[in-house]
């Protein structure tokens, strides 16, 4: 069964993978990036090796989310997945179902603060990443792959994509704010795991020093730190140079509120003042 880490891009997913893949891959919690493979995305094109479809057309392989998933969950195992894609349907071809989903982790993140890090991540200034979030048909792909959209994820709008997922009663669902996970990451963190374990029947009790040290070993300033040595597979290439762009950009000195004036500030209030309320960031 798949149990999905769900986000808009930039919100905090590959934080919380990190957390996870640390705590449940290893002996002794301690991160390193050959345990975050183990939890990987969903739509990839490796997925859809067997199925026909065309490549060049965008939305194809939607028609296989649903086969995909039955053929990865033929061995009943349970598995851990990333995914940014809004839970809902393109052409009636549904994104999973509670027969191959066990349960979801949603990490909702200020949408004035992923903004920035939507800027730097796409090379794309403020208009365009603002345009970016509101579209409700914005799609994802590995652009590196010249008309080939195999990998391709219906993100929709960063509204449409947190309320696809929270507000359904198809699968369990827990919402997580970046900014509790960040403020007390370890409180947040053993709730996690709690829920996980028992969608799971996982009956191994929660255990306090391995999610310190998956803590410890996964802040940003370690990841960064991994990043600049060692380089990090989920960075991408600059589309200008030949150079990867930082993936551990601002962190915690991401702040809507000292990076754009008043008048900017107001334009995202009023922007995305609906999920603003009913997430309580105002």
């Amino acid at each position: 069964m798949i149990f999905w880490i769900a986000s808009y891009p930039k919100s905090g997913n590959t934080w919380l993978r990190s957390l996870l893949s640390s705590y449940y891959y290893s002996e002794d919690g301690i991160f390193n990036q050959k345990l975050l493979e183990k939890i990987g995305q969903f739509p990839e094109k490796k997925y859809f090796t067997n199925f026909n479809y065309n490549s060049s057309i965008v939305t194809d392989t939607s028609k296989f989310w649903i086969s995909a998933q039955d053929k990865i969950n033929a061995d009943k195992k349970l598995r851990f997945f990333k995914t940014h894609n809004i839970l809902g349907a393109i052409n009636e071809n549904k994104f999973t179902n509670s027969k191959n989903t066990i349960g979801c982790i949603y990490i909702v993140r200020d949408p004035r603060n992923v903004i920035t890090s939507l800027k730097n991540h796409y090379e794309i200034d403020n208009e365009e990443a603002l345009k970016f979030m509101l579209s409700e048909n914005k799609f994802i792909y590995d652009f590196y792959s010249k008309n080939d959209y195999s990998d391709f994820q219906f993100i929709s709008s960063w509204e449409k994509n947190y309320k696809s997922w929270i507000k359904q009663n198809i699968i369990p669902v827990k919402l997580i704010k970046y900014e509790n996970l960040f403020n007390d990451t370890f409180g947040v963190f053993k709730d996690i795991i709690e829920f996980i374990n028992k969608l799971t029947i996982n009956k191994v009790e929660f255990d306090p020093q391995k999610a310190r040290n998956s803590i410890q070993s996964s802040s940003f300033d370690k990841l960064k730190k991994i990043e600049e040595t060692d380089g990090f597979l989920e960075s991408v290439l600059s589309k200008n140079e030949s150079k990867k762009i930082p993936f551990f950009h601002l962190g915690p000195l991401n702040d809507w509120r000292k990076i754009y004036d008043k008048n900017y500030q107001k334009k995202l209030n009023l922007k995305f003042n609906t999920g603003l309320n009913e997430l309580n960031y105002i």
